[in-house]
């Protein structure tokens, strides 16, 4: 902020607060909004009530996570209110450390925090990482405890878990923040809560019961208590900065702003302060105001408010609209640096183009990966040397795994490698991108799970058991060790492990890992997978295609039971002659087939190999794939 002059006097919009709902992925803060706007009466009587009405996309709802930081307006003119009526501007920004630049981005439009913990799970990584970033903005903290109706509740010790948590957070960020109000952080409120039941209370209930009062009133109330209305400076000029990008199909790009300073009107010509430094006069041609889930038209905006503006197109999420006179440009979002990069380009095999109406061209690819850059600060495109191939660099595998799914479901044909870490040159030495691991398993998996991780270099930083059957592991792990990492542990503890993770910087490059030790099937001729092929080969591994399916030479069908790779003829028609067969073909010999899911197969994925995404299929193939030319260059890196 400017230093404040004669004419500026500092002041509060009481009529207002702005708060980030963070929490674990899937520990109820979707569905504690639901009960916030229900109970405010944002859904009209007559209007149809969706559940997690958060969960925008199809991704989100199916993998019940929050992808992107988004905005809801509630009314709450309870008791607390006074006889007022007051703007509650709920964020509810991603669990996933994923997703961390929509994290950032959340918390840049907020006053204070809402930190949700399951009253059962405690606080876990994902849980530490949004709060790390709330306490070094300096945010003050209201702690809920959710679905205190669970059989499994233990509220007292994940109320103390939560409070040791607070203060390793503050301890650890001492150095970083050296005047954070070490009592504001540990005196922080607590609320029992159900989002399910719409209830909470700031009395304790017994574990497993729900809260004794009758509605979400006392979150209101501490919301109303503890959260700072927005302060601006009067008589300063207009200041606004773009948090989040969206598009309507009649207003074209939208952006989302946090009004910190000045009033903003529809029709106002502003300065656009850019990335690069420029400044641009543009036109405010439609104002938008969030009301309940639904944008309605507003003729001004003050200090404080999030509204959604129209008629800028090139408009990048950190860029500033400030006063023509007088420009006063707020400093732009800081997002971390991406810790993995993948390989995405055309499709390229033999079976490319098949899908009726697929988008194939290398310049559909192109603009795709574009438009995503624009509303995705956390992901970078660099070019590669080939023209139909680019490399993406996100946060993590999941994030990028995301955006591959988005593209199939819009119609692309690609080809992805598997996914690499992004590393760095430190004094001369290459440092390679680690995670911390929280892992809660039972403990007949303690052995399995210390193996597992030893085998992609982690080590151990704590471990502790509650005596409740469970023991809860610490670990700090290359990221590139994490590759692949989650269909292993989920079958090595048989579904019933939980694990998670957070960046934690950059440590020396840590050795080779193994990934896996298997081999692959690999298809030598191109044609139709058989039954009779496939039951003679089933002794030498698992296969991931059904009989009848295409393959072409080079595509991966299998697992080898064994570690070296096997090039078989899949597509073997059964002789036929005039003589009866005392064995009849047939399927009931035949295992099943193995479905890979993408983020399976992207694991599944050696260095040599790649993934093939159709709108249709995903497959696995060679990156070469002629057998001759492979064995080529096999020896060609052999000798180097």
């Amino acid at each position: 902020m400017s230093e404040m002059t004669a004419s500026t006097q500092s002041a509060v919009r009481s009529d207002l607060r702005n708060v980030a709902i963070v929490a674990h992925v899937d520990h109820g803060k979707t569905t504690l909004v639901d009960a916030m706007l229900r109970q405010t009466g944002a859904f009209s009587t007559h209007g149809e009530v969706e559940e997690r009405v958060m969960d925008s996309g199809d991704l989100e709802r199916e993998k019940g996570i929050t992808i992107l930081a988004k905005n809801t307006t509630v009314f709450y003119s309870g008791p607390a209110a006074e006889g007022k009526t007051i703007t509650i501007n709920v964020i509810d920004t991603p669990g996933h450390a994923d997703f961390g630049g929509e994290v950032e981005r959340g918390l840049s439009m907020v006053d204070g925090v809402v930190l949700l913990v399951d009253a059962s799970e405690g606080p876990l990584p994902q849980t530490r990482f949004v709060l790390r970033k709330a306490l070094a903005a300096k945010l003050p903290v209201i702690l809920v405890v959710n679905k205190t109706d669970r059989p499994d509740a233990r509220i007292d010790g994940v109320v103390a878990d939560s409070m040791d948590l607070l203060l390793g957070l503050a301890s650890d960020l001492a150095d970083e923040v050296p005047d954070l109000d070490l009592d504001s952080v540990l005196d922080v409120p607590v609320v029992y809560a159900s989002g399910r039941e719409g209830r909470a209370s700031l009395e304790q209930p017994a574990d497993g019961t729900v809260p004794d009062s009758e509605d979400l009133e006392p979150l209101f109330q501490a919301i109303l208590k503890h959260i700072p209305a927005p302060s601006y400076d009067e008589g300063e000029v207009l200041q606004a900065h773009v948090t989040n990008l969206d598009a309507s199909p009649f207003l074209g790009r939208l952006a989302l702003l946090r009004i910190f300073n000045g009033t903003l009107r529809k029709g106002q010509q502003v300065a656009w302060a850019r990335h690069d430094g420029t400044l641009k006069t543009v036109k405010i041609t439609e104002l938008l105001a969030t009301k309940g889930l639904e944008r309605v038209p507003a003729e001004s905006a003050g200090p404080g408010e999030i509204v959604a503006v129209a008629g800028i197109e090139d408009i990048m999420i950190g860029e500033t609209l400030t006063d023509l006179e007088n420009p006063k440009p707020l400093p732009l979002i800081t997002v971390d640096d991406p810790a993995i990069s993948m390989t995405v380009g055309i499709n390229t095999s033999p079976l490319a183009g098949r899908v009726k109406g697929a988008k194939v061209t290398a310049r559909q690819v192109k603009d795709r990966l574009d438009k995503e850059l624009v509303g995705n600060v956390s992901l970078k495109v660099l070019p590669t040397e080939r023209p139909d191939a680019w490399e993406v660099q996100g946060r993590g595998e999941l994030a990028l795994a995301i955006l591959v799914e988005q593209m199939r479901r819009e119609g692309f044909e690609l080809t992805v490698g598997k996914p690499q870490v992004v590393t760095r040159k430190i004094d001369g030495k290459v440092h390679e991108p680690i995670e911390h691991m929280t892992i809660d398993v039972p403990e007949e998996f303690l052995g399995a799970v210390t193996q597992l991780m030893a085998s992609r270099k982690g080590r151990m930083t704590n471990m502790a058991n509650h005596g409740t059957g469970w023991v809860r592991m610490e670990f700090t792990v290359p990221a590139r060790g994490l590759i692949g990492f989650r269909t292993k542990f989920l079958t090595e503890t048989r579904g019933a492990g939980i694990a998670s993770s957070y960046a934690g910087g950059y440590e020396p490059w840590a050795g080779e890992i193994e990934y896996r030790t298997n081999g692959s099937l690999i298809a030598d001729r191109a044609g139709v997978a058989t039954p009779f092929a496939m039951i003679n080969l089933q002794e030498r591994g698992t296969f991931f295609v059904e009989p009848t399916s295409e393959v072409y030479e080079g595509m991966i069908v299998g697992e080898n039971s064994r570690a070296d790779d096997m090039d078989v003829n899949i597509t073997k028609e059964k002789k036929l002659t005039n003589m009866r067969s005392s064995t009849a073909d047939s399927f009931e010999g035949l295992t099943p087939p193995k479905k890979l899911t993408l983020e399976e197969s992207l694991e599944f994925a050696r260095e040599d190999e790649c993934v093939e995404i159709t709108p249709e299929a995903i497959r696995i193939r060679k990156v070469i794939l002629d057998a001759n030319e492979r064995l080529k260059a096999n020896r060609a890196r052999a000798k180097a």
